[in-house]
C-alpha cells in the first residue's frame, strides 16, 4: 500500500489539517489523528470502523524515546519484546514475531534471524507515527497479519526550502543514538537523507550462573544478560510531483549491524567466537495518480535483501580472526497496484493485486529455496444509515507451495455523537515459512549440539479473529473498551523430540561433523509441526484524557489469555504474559521562546509464561521520567536538550542465568539520559 505524497490533493488537505494541530498546545489532536491503516485508506481515527492504535511523533518524543521497541514497549502493552544476538522477539497479543505484520508505509518488512525480527534496520528519525492493527488483517495484507499489522508511518517535510536535524541521546552502559537529516523541497520535488547511528555495551546484572546439573552451586561467567552492538543506518528518499494529480516517489535504505559480546575465555565461561553481523540493503519506486480527490491509483514495487552470519574475532581450528560465514540470506521482491475508489458519496471501494517472491539461503540450514504468491482483493466501506458504516473485504491468495486461500472480512460501525461501536469479524492465513519446510540446522552452543529440521508436510495456519470496541471520544477524552477471541487453526510449533537410539543413529548419519562428546550429551531436537489449535482471547482498555491546559493522561490495560493445544493438551504460548498496562502523564507550557515538557511513564506487567523447562520470568514495574526544553532562539534554528532518568526505582532481575532460567526484564538498573536535539530551517 503506497504512503500518500506530497503534490496530491488529498496529501495537502491532510496536511493542512496535521500543520493547524500542531500549533494546538493542549495535544487534543492527538485524540483524532489521521490513520491509514485499518481501511487501507487516510480517514481520521474516530472515522475507521477498525480499531487502529497510534503513537505519535510528538509523544515518542516526549518520553525520550529513540529506539522502535522503546517506542512500543513503553506505550502499548500489548507488545513485549525480548532482545538478544540473534534480534528481537517481539510478540503482539500474545502471538510471536511470524504473526506480526510490519510495514515501513505499508510496504513489508522482510528479513529475520531465526524468527526474530531485526528491529535495528528501522531508524526512528523519520517517524511520524506508529500504527497498531490488532487481530487478522489478512484481507487487506495477506500473509503473515494474524496477529495484526505494525506500520510506520514516515515523515515528509513540505514547509521549508532547506531543513537540517541532528538528535543525539546518550545513557549508562555506553547506549548511544545519534540521528541527522537533511530535507530539501521546492518546486514539487523533494530530497531526504538520513544517517542514523546506534550502539550499547553488553552488560550483566549477575556474573554467577548455575554449575550445569546443579540448583545450588554457582560459578563466574562473563556471559552478557544484554548483547552490545553497533548500528548504522543510511536512508534516501525523493519525491516529485509536476502536479496536483501526480505524485512519485523513490528510496532506499542501507542497514548495517554487528554485535559486541566478549571474548571466549579458557579460564571462564560465557565468552563467544564470533560477532553476528547483519546487512539490509532495501529500495522501492512507486507513485499514485489523483484523477479525482476521492479516485487514485498507486503503484508500488519493493526490494528488501538481507543476510547476517558470523564474523570471527577469535581463532579456532576452523577459522581465522576477520573470517566471514554466511548463515543466512533472504530476498523480497514485492509489487502491488491498488485503486481507491469514491463510487458513491458515501461510500470508498478498493481494488488490488499483488505479487511478492521470497528466498531464501541458509547454509546453516541446508536451504536455498524460494516461493510466491499472488494475491486480488477488493474491500467496499458503505455508510448503510447516518449513524451505521459497514466494511466488507475479500482477498484471494494464490501460494505456489498451498495452492489457493480466501480470506474475508466484515466490520459494522455505529456513530451516534461521540460514541463509537464496532463488531469485527476477520479470516487470517499463513503459510509456513521456508525455514519451516526444509530447515536442516546443526549449530554448536557452548559444547551443546543444536539441531532443529524443517517439514515439508505443514498445513498453512488460518485463524478467525472476533472482536467488540466501544468507544468515546470527543477533544478532552477518549475512553475505549475492546474484547476479542483470536483462534489459529493448524499452528506451526517447534516441538522437541526425545532422542533415542534409532534417532540417535539418523540424527549422526545426517550431520556427520556431530563429535561423539556432542552426541553423548544430545537429549533432544527440535521439529517443526502442526499443533491441534492456537487460542487467544484477550480484553484492552485505553483511556487519554486531556484534563486541563498542557497536561495529558493516558492509562492502557490489556489482559491477554493466550494457549495452544497439542495432543489434547493445553499449555500458555510461550513468552506470552497474562496483564499489562503503560501510563503517561505529560505536562507542556511555554514562555514565549522557552517551551517545557515533563513526561513520567511506566510500564507494568506480570510474569512472563516459558514452556518446556524454564521457568517463567517475575512480573516488573518500570517508571521513566524525561524532561524537554525547547529553546526557540531564533527563526532559523531551534534546541531541545533534553535529560531523565530511566527505570527510576531502579528494578532490575539479578537471578543468576542457567539453561533453565529465561528473562522478561532486560534493564540493568537506574540510568541517568540526556539528549540534544538542534533543527535548523531556512
Amino acid at each position: 500500500m503506497a504512503a500518500l505524497l506530497p503534490g496530491s490533493a488529498v496529501f495537502s488537505q491532510i496536511h493542512r489539517m496535521e500543520r493547524m494541530d500542531s500549533a494546538v498546545v493542549s495535544r487534543s489532536y492527538h485524540l483524532n489523528p489521521v490513520v491509514v491503516t485499518g481501511s487501507g485508506h487516510h480517514q481520521r481515527l474516530k472515522s475507521t470502523a477498525t480499531p487502529v492504535h497510534v503513537l505519535s511523533a510528538q509523544e515518542i518524543r516526549e518520553q525520550g524515546i529513540t529506539t522502535f521497541d522503546g517506542a512500543l514497549t513503553r506505550m502499548m502493552p500489548q507488545v513485549a519484546m525480548a532482545p538478544n544476538s540473534m534480534g528481537t522477539f517481539l510478540r503482539l497479543n500474545g502471538l510471536g514475531n511470524k504473526y506480526i505484520l510490519i510495514l515501513i508505509n505499508g510496504q513489508k518488512l522482510s528479513g529475520d534471524i531465526s524468527n526474530n525480527v531485526d528491529l535495528s534496520r528501522i531508524s526512528m528519525s523519520r517517524v511520524k507515527r506508529i500504527e497498531i492493527l490488532d487481530g487478522a488483517a489478512s484481507s487487506l495484507y495477506g500473509s503473515d497479519a494474524i496477529a495484526g499489522v505494525i506500520n510506520i508511518i514516515t515523515d515528509q517535510p513540505t514547509q521549508q526550502l532547506v531543513s537540517v536535524t541532528s538528535d543525539t541521546r546518550v545513557s549508562g552502559h555506553g547506549q548511544l543514538t545519534e540521528s541527522v537529516s537533511l530535507d530539501i523541497f521546492k518546486n514539487g520535488f523533494g530530497s531526504y537523507t538520513s544517517f542514523t547511528h546506534d550502539r550499547a555495551d553488553s552488560y550483566q546484572n549477575n556474573n554467577q550462573e548455575y554449575v550445569k546439573g546443579s540448583d545450588t552451586e554457582t560459578q563466574p561467567t562473563i556471559a552478557p544478560l544484554f548483547t552490545g552492538y553497533r548500528s548504522n543506518i543510511v536512508g534516501q528518499r525523493f519525491t516529485y510531483a509536476p502536479h496536483q494529480h501526480l505524485a512519485l516517489n523513490a528510496g532506499f535504505d542501507y542497514s548495517y549491524k554487528i554485535t559486541d559480546r566478549p571474548d571466549t575465555r579458557d579460564d571462564i565461561t560465557g565468552g563467544t567466537d564470533y560477532e553476528m553481523r547483519y546487512k539490509g540493503f532495501r529500495w522501492n519506486v512507486g507513485g499514485i495518480y489523483k484523477f479525482t480527490a476521492k479516485n487514485s491509483l498507486q503503484a508500488n514495487f519493493t526490494v528488501d535483501r538481507f543476510r547476517y552470519g558470523k564474523e570471527y574475532d577469535v581463532e579456532t581450528k576452523t577459522n581465522a580472526i576477520g573470517d566471514y560465514v554466511q548463515s543466512k540470506k533472504q530476498r523480497m521482491m514485492d509489487g502491488e497496484l491498488k485503486a481507491i475508489l469514491g463510487l458513491t458519496r458515501n461510500s470508498t471501494t478498493i481494488f488490488g493485486a499483488n505479487w511478492r517472491k521470497d528466498y531464501l539461503t541458509a547454509t546453516s540450514g541446508n536451504i536455498d529455496e524460494s516461493v510466491y504468491a499472488l494475491a486480488a482483493y477488493a474491500q467496499h466501506e458503505q455508510k448503510l444509515f447516518k449513524d451505521l458504516t459497514a466494511t466488507i473485504g475479500l482477498r484471494l491468495t494464490h501460494h505456489e507451495t498451498f495452492n489457493n486461500h480466501l480470506t474475508p472480512k466484515v466490520t459494522l460501525m455505529y456513530a451516534p455523537g461521540n460514541f463509537r461501536f464496532r463488531a469485527t469479524y476477520s479470516a487470517g492465513f499463513r503459510a509456513p515459512g521456508l525455514d519451516e519446510l526444509y530447515y536442516h540446522y546443526f549449530s554448536v552452543n557452548r559444547g551443546k549440539a543444536q539441531i532443529s529440521f524443517g517439514n515439508q508436510n505443514l498445513k498453512p495456519e488460518k485463524s478467525n479473529y472476533f472482536s467488540l470496541n466501544a468507544e468515546y471520544r470527543d477533544e478532552v477524552i477518549a475512553v475505549s473498551v475492546t474484547g476479542y477471541l483470536n483462534r489459529i487453526n493448524d499452528m506451526v510449533v517447534k516441538e522437541n523430540v526425545k532422542v533415542d537410539e534409532v534417532s540417535l543413529a539418523m540424527l549422526r548419519k545426517e550431520f556427520p561433523e556431530m563429535t561423539d562428546d556432542q552426541a553423548s550429551k544430545l537429549e533432544q531436537y527440535a521439529l517443526y509441526q502442526n499443533s491441534d489449535v492456537g487460542d487467544v482471547k484477550g480484553l484492552q482498555l485505553n483511556l487519554s484524557a486531556n484534563l486541563f491546559a498542557g497536561f495529558n493522561l493516558s492509562v492502557n490495560y490489556v489482559y491477554t489469555y493466550a494457549r495452544s493445544k497439542s495432543a489434547a493438551e493445553w499449555q500458555p504460548l510461550e513468552r506470552s504474559i497474562r496483564h499489562a498496562a503503560t501510563v503517561a502523564a505529560n505536562y507542556h507550557h511555554a514562555w514565549r521562546r522557552y517551551g517545557l515538557n515533563v513526561n513520567l511513564n511506566g510500564r507494568l506487567q506480570s510474569k512472563t509464561y516459558y514452556t518446556g523447562t524454564y521457568e517463567d520470568a517475575p512480573g516488573f514495574g518500570i517508571w521513566n521520567l524525561n524532561t524537554t526544553h525547547t529553546f526557540d532562539i531564533a527563526k532559523w534554528i531551534v534546541l531541545e536538550p533534553s535529560v531523565g532518568i530511566d527505570n527510576i526505582l531502579n528494578k532490575a532481575d539479578r537471578r543468576p542465568d542457567s539453561s533453565v532460567r529465561r528473562y522478561a526484564l532486560f534493564s540493568p538498573g537506574r540510568m541517568f539520559v540526556a539528549g540534544l536535539k538542534v533543527r535548523f530551517k531556512k
